[in-house]
C-alpha cells in the first residue's frame, strides 16, 4: 500500500510520526508520506521536522517515509509561492487541500492549486470540468480519498477524472490510526467511487511515478 496523505501531531493528527509510520508498517504500508497541514504560520517548523524524521525513519523500519506538505486555507493567489516554500524546505510531496464539501475552503482553491506547480490536489469536491481538463494539462493528481467526510464526492471526482483524462490517487487523509487502510478498505473506496480495482492499481502506479520523480536516481 502506497499512501502520500497523512497527518501526524505537527498539525491535526493524533500520533507522532514515529507511532503513525510503525503502524503503517505494520498494516502492510511499503510507503507512507506524512502531510501535514501549513500554512505561512508553520511551514518553516513541520516541514524541516518531517524532513528529519522521515530520513530517520526509512532508515531504520523498512519502510519509505516521504516528507510532504497538504497547503491548507492559504488564500488562492498565495498557494503557489507556498507551494514553493515547501518545496524549498524539503517537501518531496506538496498537496494542495481542495474544496471539499465538507467544509468552508476558499472558493477559487482548486483552480489555484492546479496551477501552484503542486504534485496532487487533495479531496477536490465538486471539481468542475474546466478544472478538471486542467489538471489533466499540468499532471496533478486528483485525489479518491478514502476519509469519511470527504469522500461524498469520490464518484463525482472519478467520472471527471475518466471523462477529461485526469490522473487520480487514493489517499487516505490519516488522521488517527483506524484511518489506515489495507487492500479491503481500498476495495471499499473503490466500490463507493464507482471504480474497479484496475483503477486503483493504476492509481498506485500513480504514485510510484511520483514518489520515483521526487527521489532521482544519481
Amino acid at each position: 500500500m502506497i499512501d502520500l496523505h497523512t497527518h501526524t501531531l505537527f498539525s491535526d493528527g493524533a500520533l507522532l510520526p514515529s507511532e503513525l509510520v510503525y503502524r503503517a508498517k505494520v498494516k502492510g504500508y511499503t510507503v507512507i508520506g506524512l502531510a501535514d497541514h501549513v500554512d505561512y504560520s508553520n511551514m518553516e517548523i513541520v516541514v524541516p521536522s518531517l524532513v528529519k524524521v522521515a530520513k530517520i525513519l526509512t532508515q531504520q523500519y523498512n519502510i519509505l517515509v516521504v516528507p510532504g506538505a497538504e497547503v491548507t486555507y492559504v488564500p488562492p493567489q498565495n498557494i503557489a509561492e507556498a507551494v514553493r516554500i515547501c518545496r524549498k524546505l524539503g517537501a518531496k510531496v506538496v498537496i494542495v487541500h481542495g474544496e471539499t464539501v465538507a467544509e468552508t475552503v476558499p472558493p477559487g482553491t482548486n483552480l489555484s492549486g492546479i496551477l501552484s506547480g503542486a504534485d496532487i490536489l487533495a479531496h477536490p469536491g465538486k471539481i468542475s470540468k474546466s478544472d478538471t481538463q486542467l489538471a489533466s494539462q499540468k499532471n496533478v493528481l486528483l485525489e479518491i480519498t478514502a476519509k469519511k467526510s470527504h469522500r461524498v464526492t469520490d464518484a463525482h471526482v472519478a467520472a471527471m477524472a475518466k471523462k477529461y483524462g485526469a490522473r487520480m490517487i487514493l489517499g487516505t487523509d490519516t488522521h488517527v490510526p483506524d484511518n489506515l487502510i489495507d487492500e479491503k478498505g481500498a476495495r471499499q473506496i473503490m466500490k463507493l467511487s464507482k471504480l474497479t480495482w484496475k483503477d486503483f492499481l493504476e492509481m498506485q502506479k500513480n504514485a510510484i511515478q511520483l514518489i520515483q520523480g521526487a527521489y532521482p536516481k544519481d
